[in-house]
């Protein structure tokens, strides 16, 4: 029975998606299964609301399994402490994406962008109206409103 357990609870994790941090890849993973990128800008280690999101949303087993069907996931990540700097490539990865799509700063900002790159809508900060089933209304509409 333990191992079943644990054999179930393995195809759980792995079935999760996972936030990946490569635009462009992501960009051909969305064209060629026909999804949309959700883009997260977060500062991991500083930012309260993003990492209440992060947790009360995106990681949340509704979330997760809706973002399998439906989504890439990319988080661009701009943490604050030494130990948690990501490598100089990276940071100049996410830097780039900033300035097209997060000029302002803004943070946590949650951007819904289709395979071309363009952006169909916007989630500034983390909003108390904000649920996960609130999150995946608005992506849906969206989703079906474009087919």
């Amino acid at each position: 029975m333990k191992f079943i357990t644990s054999l179930l609870i393995s195809t759980l994790w792995l079935a999760a998606p996972q936030w990946g941090n490569d635009f462009s890849k992501a960009q051909n993973e969305a064209n060629q299964n026909h999804r949309y990128i959700l883009l997260n800008f977060c500062g991991s280690d500083w930012c309260g609301p993003c990492i209440k999101l992060k947790r009360d949303i995106f990681e949340s087993a509704d979330f997760e399994q809706y973002a399998s069907q439906h989504l890439v996931l990319v988080r661009a990540d701009f943490p604050r402490l030494k130990k948690n700097q990501l490598d100089a490539k990276l940071t100049s990865h996410n830097e780039s994406l900033a300035d097209k799509y997060n000029s302002q700063g803004k943070f946590p900002l949650t951007v819904l962008v289709d395979a071309h790159g363009k952006v169909v809508k916007e989630w500034e900060g983390y909003p108390a109206s904000m649920s996960t089933q609130s999150l995946i209304n608005d992506i849906d509409a969206v989703i079906n409103s474009k087919q």
